[in-house]
């Protein structure tokens, strides 16, 4: 898998990827970084291959403003964590999907699945969650027979209320097109986010954020 950028490295890199190669377009500037933003990291920057900016582009196939770049074999990680699984039902907006398996990593869900034709490990959806695939499982999702809730966020649904048990699946529909027929038809129950009146929606993001977190106050509490 292709790493653009520093942070993408970074995050790959404390998940336990063998980034190989790391390139840089000026170590001392990547030095820098990591001493600045990932002080843990530092040894493993300043091991980085130093390239000029023509050896960059023709590997990664542009230039980075960070000028940091690398190469990681795809995690095999199971789905077998205490948490709720996040499925993306057929995602469009590349960086909005990788934008939201970021929030999944940070609040420590089980993993995020998606349907649709996107490959959630499509290089712009990598650099959308910075590089936080590496950190939950990530896979396209083969079924929808799942052992626990199906829980569907969706405008129309009943109030969010209560605790969201930790194998249940929360299904989140796309930006524009919402949830699909066959998502809504198999859940267990259809539920909304609290939302001002006249206000139409929450992005993918914010919404997979705030089902994750309403999990995580109510295991909590």
């Amino acid at each position: 898998m292709l790493l653009e950028g520093f942070h993408t490295v970074k995050h790959a890199l404390r998940f336990g990827a063998e980034v190989r190669p790391l390139l840089t377009t000026d170590l001392g500037d990547a030095v820098k970084l990591a001493e600045s933003h990932a002080p843990d990291l530092v040894d493993r920057f300043a091991q980085a291959t130093e390239v000029d900016q023509k050896v960059f582009v023709l590997r990664v196939g542009r230039t980075h403003p960070t000028g940091v770049a690398g190469f990681a074999d795809r995690p095999e990680l199971p789905f077998d964590r205490p948490a709720p699984v996040v499925l993306l039902d057929n995602p469009r907006n590349l960086g909005n999907f990788g934008a939201a398996i970021r929030v999944a990593a940070g609040l420590d869900a089980g993993g995020v699945l998606s349907t649709g034709d996107v490959d959630p490990w499509h290089p712009n959806v990598l650099r959308g969650s910075a590089g936080l695939h590496f950190a939950l499982p990530v896979a396209k999702a083969e079924s929808l027979d799942f052992a626990g809730e199906l829980i569907a966020f969706d405008a129309d649904g009943d109030l969010l209320r209560g605790p969201i048990p930790d194998d249940a699946v929360l299904a989140f529909g796309s930006e524009r097109h919402g949830l699909s027929d066959g998502v809504r038809k198999r859940a267990t129950r259809v539920v909304r986010l609290p939302m001002r009146d006249r206000v139409s929606s929450y992005n993918l993001t914010t919404s997979v954020a705030m089902g994750l977190y309403h999990w995580a106050v109510h295991r909590a509490s």
